[in-house]
């Protein structure tokens, strides 16, 4: 695809009665100033809120308000949708018979990008513009007049700037990393800091001699910011040798008996998860966001600029990253969107870019039997998803209206599909292919298909952990609703992780019932229940009836996750969650935790 297409932009408005040219230009750009100063007030609103939330976080962690920090995590989410709310409402009162003037609008950009010109996070501010002028226009694609575009190479500052701190061994390694430690002060004090020390300088020595043959190093630069995740603190660097650098993330938990370091984590791939896009987002005081993306980016290579903006709490930033990203690719591939494979959804069509990873998914017309959701429901659960701690088994979708594709990069196939199934939310022309709404999520290799395609250790391994992934996700009180393996996909990290939410509800809303025993033969051999059920009442006991694993595989499950058939397992999980418990859940395995002293 070349240049992406757009349509539908809104045209001049004609001279307003008794009102001479000159006259009606002088006043649209004096109102193209005073739109541009009030989009440019409330992006300041906004960025200003959204920090001011994200910097409780040290406070939460040290107060230990684990609550608290899920109530802020949703609070900072709807920041922004709120402020563009009444802005634009105000724009429109503003702008009166003007609000959908062309020339107005290329006006309020050009005085806005003078205003953003010197903000070190212009990037946000160009996105927040972007949002308010696709709510007060109708624009398809994108119009490069009106919005601000960028789909060139991106640079992303990545030296000694002022987001690091940097640290050399003067000494001993201890020392140096008790330096680090101490530099991160709380008003909890760390519960052995020497001992901490000790315990991350011994597996680091043991990293870099296995990285780099040797433990020397140049540097260690660390992230001046921490970042906070539910009950967790984290320290986030890198350690250089010359041109080469591998990371160093030090999470901390806040104990009874002070904070300890509780795993030291030096591979690209231990940071890939804990920066997975199956997690939330990171409260993290970025004062130059992109200073702090292009950090991140030389520790995870492979994860994309989109996917870092997001993990930090700036998701619609990150969206625009990821659009911009899909046109590039678009530009310098030839390949086809072609049918996702693996098994059929009966609520979305999906499809993907063979040469991309990513899926899209779109919402059909109409749901096959026995579905009974409705679109906004669909919608609500995917906003459900959005908000709620995904403790690394959700996949993070992002949301996308009015997108527009050159017709010749559809296989033919999916075109028919898209017509029968999905008519009401896809138009094909001529030349385009223009989607009113669509998810993006990252493109995972189908459990179902895993399972048939890889050996059996591998399988094996990954039906382990699609009972951890199920019995994770109601820790955090989420019931997938479908248990279906179709349902949930395996990383490239092979973890096991859900992304089909249309059946998705809170675990707190189900009713888990044991099994009524058949009064007669006739009632055991009938394929309709022989009592009342209501809509949300659940039998684990039928669970086994949905795991259509081979034989040997069942068995696997049986050894593993037997628990996960058993009614007292579900509603020990509702009680200890409407207790309020909120349960622990590390982006790093058991293995890695260090281990002290009983007791400790």
């Amino acid at each position: 695809m070349n240049e992406p297409q757009h349509s539908g932009t809104a045209q001049p408005a004609g001279n307003a009665p008794g009102e001479g040219a000159a006259l009606q230009q002088s006043k649209i750009r004096q109102l193209a100033r005073t739109a541009a100063a009030a989009i440019h007030e409330a992006f300041d609103d906004y960025h200003s809120e959204f920090k001011a939330v994200t910097r409780r976080a040290q406070e939460r962690f040290e107060r230990r308000e684990w609550s608290k920090w899920q109530d802020d995590a949703v609070e900072r989410l709807e920041i922004r949708e709120q402020v563009l709310h009444r802005l634009v409402a105000g724009l429109r009162i503003m702008l009166d018979g003007y609000a959908d003037n062309h020339g107005l609008w290329v006006g309020i950009k050009e005085a806005y990008a003078r205003l953003i010109n010197q903000r070190r996070d212009v990037e946000l501010a160009e996105t927040f513009y972007n949002s308010v002028t696709r709510r007060m226009l109708t624009t398809v694609g994108v119009d490069q007049s009106l919005e601000f575009v960028w789909f060139g190479a991106t640079t992303i500052p990545t030296g000694n700037t002022p987001v690091l701190r940097i640290y050399s061994q003067v000494s001993t390694l201890d020392a140096m990393i008790e330096a680090i430690l101490r530099d991160y002060a709380f008003a909890v004090p760390y519960r052995d800091l020497e001992g901490d020390a000790s315990r991350v300088a011994r597996v680091m020595e043991g990293y870099l001699c296995c990285f780099w043959d040797t433990s020397d190093f140049d540097a260690v630069e660390m992230l001046r910011s921490v970042f906070y995740r539910n009950k967790g603190a984290y320290l986030v660097g890198r350690v250089r040798k010359r041109n080469r650098v591998i990371p160093i993330i030090l999470p901390l938990l806040n104990t009874d008996a002070g904070i300890v370091v509780d795993a030291a984590l030096f591979s690209e791939e231990e940071a890939s998860v804990v920066f997975s896009f199956t997690r939330s987002y990171f409260h993290v005081d970025a004062e130059i966001p992109g200073d702090l993306v292009g950090f991140l980016k030389s520790i995870l290579p492979l994860k994309p600029v989109a996917e870092l903006y997001i993990a930090i709490g700036y998701n619609k930033h990150g969206k625009t990253e990821r659009y911009r990203a899909l046109y590039r690719h678009l530009d310098n591939s030839n390949d086809k969107f072609e049918i996702a494979r693996g098994a059929k959804g009966m609520v979305m069509t999906v499809f993907t870019l063979p040469s991309y990873d990513m899926v899209f998914k779109i919402i059909k017309d109409r749901f096959a039997y026995p579905k009974t959701s409705t679109r906004a429901q669909v919608m609500d659960r995917y906003r459900l998803v959005f908000k709620h701690d995904r403790v690394g088994r959700m996949v993070d979708a992002q949301e996308f209206e009015g997108l527009s594709f050159s017709r010749d990069r559809f296989q033919p196939d999916l075109l028919a599909e898209l017509q029968e199934v999905a008519a009401n939310t896809v138009t094909i022309t001529d030349d385009e292919v223009i989607i009113k709404h669509l998810y993006t999520e990252r493109r995972l290799y189908p459990l179902d298909l895993f399972i048939k395609e890889m050996s059996f250790e591998k399988s094996k391994a990954a039906i382990v952990d699609y009972g951890n992934a199920i019995a994770d996700l109601a820790a955090a009180n989420i019931f997938p609703g479908d248990l279906f393996i179709k349902n949930f996909g395996v990383t490239r990290h092979g973890r096991v992780v859900f992304y089909d939410y249309d059946e998705l509800c809170l675990l707190t809303e189900c009713n888990f019932r044991v099994m009524p025993a058949a009064r007669t033969y006739e009632d055991e051999l009938s394929d309709q229940p022989w009592f009342a059920v209501a809509e949300n009442d659940i039998f684990p006991e039928e669970f086994r009836r949905f795991l259509w694993f081979p034989a040997p595989l069942r068995k696997v499950m049986e050894e593993h996750h037997s628990r996960l058939f058993s009614v007292d397992f579900w509603r020990g999980l509702q009680a200890r969650t409407g207790a309020g418990e909120i349960l622990d859940f590390f982006p790093y395995d058991q293995e890695q935790r260090f281990r002290r002293e009983e007791g400790e």
